[in-house]
């Protein structure tokens, strides 16, 4: 099974639509520095231009108004029917998934697979709420996992998906990643094969038909999940 590196923590597994268990929670820290100016004027001005800069990067790291609600079984959630059109059923295997709440975000994730044991399609899922500061100040940062990998990765902007929607294909192997932004919530479906020939009593597809299916079932799964 091909597998994300985040993945290799303890998993809840079931056999598809069954009801959820909740999971604990995990915790984290920051820290800062700031300037010295010589001149008085220099300070004045400087303090001024710290104030107003402030004020306006605070807003985006306000706690933005979560228009989601926290998955309890984000397996149960993501349908995933566009992609199982075209990979067979892809709740047909044992779904593993887990939920983690946190003072600062809420995060869910689910790992789909259309085949037992055999690895063919990989379909993992990733929902996080943020509730302290606005997730998009760093939205636009290329998956990182995916880039230590593929190396530099071309991405494509996704019109009329959430606030900002951005899709990762990956050009030498049938990878790619859909990452959506919206209503304080971060949204992402990672799709990985060893192949798109005929496996596994499928038959062939292309990047282009998963690609038209990840989006479709991204709106499906932002409606599920919609306050």
């Amino acid at each position: 099974m091909i597998t994300d590196p985040e993945l290799d923590a303890e998993w809840t597994t079931e056999p598809a639509r069954e009801p959820a268990e909740q999971l604990a929670p995990r915790e984290r820290s920051t820290g800062g520095a700031r300037p010295w100016f010589w001149a008085v004027g220099g300070v004045v001005v400087a303090s001024a231009l710290w104030a107003g800069g402030l004020y306006a990067f605070g807003d985006r790291l306000a706690a933005p108004p979560i228009s989601y609600r926290a998955a309890k079984n984000l397996c149960e959630d993501f349908r995933a029917q566009a992609l199982s059109g075209i990979t067979g059923e892809l709740h047909k295997a044992r779904p593993r998934y887990q939920e983690n709440s946190h003072p600062a975000v809420d995060a869910a994730v689910c790992e789909l697979n259309n085949v037992e044991g055999t690895p063919d399609f990989t379909v993992i899922t990733h929902v996080s709420l943020h509730k302290k500061t606005d997730p998009s100040v760093e939205f636009d940062v290329p998956p990182l996992k995916a880039m230590a990998v593929n190396g530099d990765l071309p991405t494509q902007a996704v019109p009329g998906l959430g606030e900002r929607a951005v899709l990762t294909v990956a050009p030498n192997r049938p990878a790619l990643w859909l990452e959506v932004l919206d209503g304080g919530a971060v949204f992402t479906v990672e799709v990985f094969a060893p192949s798109y020939e005929a496996r596994n009593e499928r038959p062939a597809t292309d990047s282009t038909a998963i690609q038209s299916a990840v989006i479709q079932d991204m709106r499906d799964l932002m409606a599920a999940l919609k306050k």
